[in-house]
């Protein structure tokens, strides 16, 4: 896959139920945390970046979220992939000032700086195609999640 972007199935969870984007994203930053995937500094830097720069994206009837932060939190660069059973409210990044009831979540963890706007830039093309959020929000497989995002960033 195109610039070594981790997509592993333990990455993937699926119809995750979490009261705050808070709780979801603390999950999410542990899970790469145990296998030396981000720094120890990662999940508060996320925070303070998602206050300052939003990350829910209105994208028709499923929404979605990208939090991610700076590359000199990360080790090796992966995407951690939430499916939700309930929406997670996060602010939206056209305008801070509403909120966005995410449906999927995508925690990017980049490790250059160089990759990071490509990245976003893919995923928006990603984002942009109803059909493929549908079926990975639908989709009760992660391997069958893994292979959807694989082939998409591969394109």
């Amino acid at each position: 896959m195109e610039d070594n972007i981790l997509i592993d199935e333990k990455y993937i969870h699926l119809d995750s139920e979490y009261d705050s984007k808070e709780d979801l994203l603390k999950y999410l930053t542990e899970t790469m945390l145990k296998d030396d995937i981000i720094k120890d500094t990662f999940y508060e830097n996320l925070m303070e970046r998602e206050s300052k720069y939003p990350t829910g994206l209105n994208t028709g009837d499923i929404k979605v979220a990208i939090p991610h932060t700076n590359p000199e939190h990360v080790k090796r660069a992966a995407i951690s992939i939430a499916t939700l059973k309930k929406p997670i409210r996060f602010k939206n990044m056209e305008n801070s000032t509403q909120d966005i009831d995410a449906d999927l979540v995508f925690m990017l963890a980049v490790d250059n700086p160089e990759k990071q706007v490509p990245l976003l830039v893919k995923l928006m093309s990603i984002f942009s195609q109803k059909e493929k959020l549908e079926e990975i929000k639908n989709s009760k497989d992660k391997s069958e999640i893994k292979k959807i995002m694989e082939k998409l960033l591969e394109d």
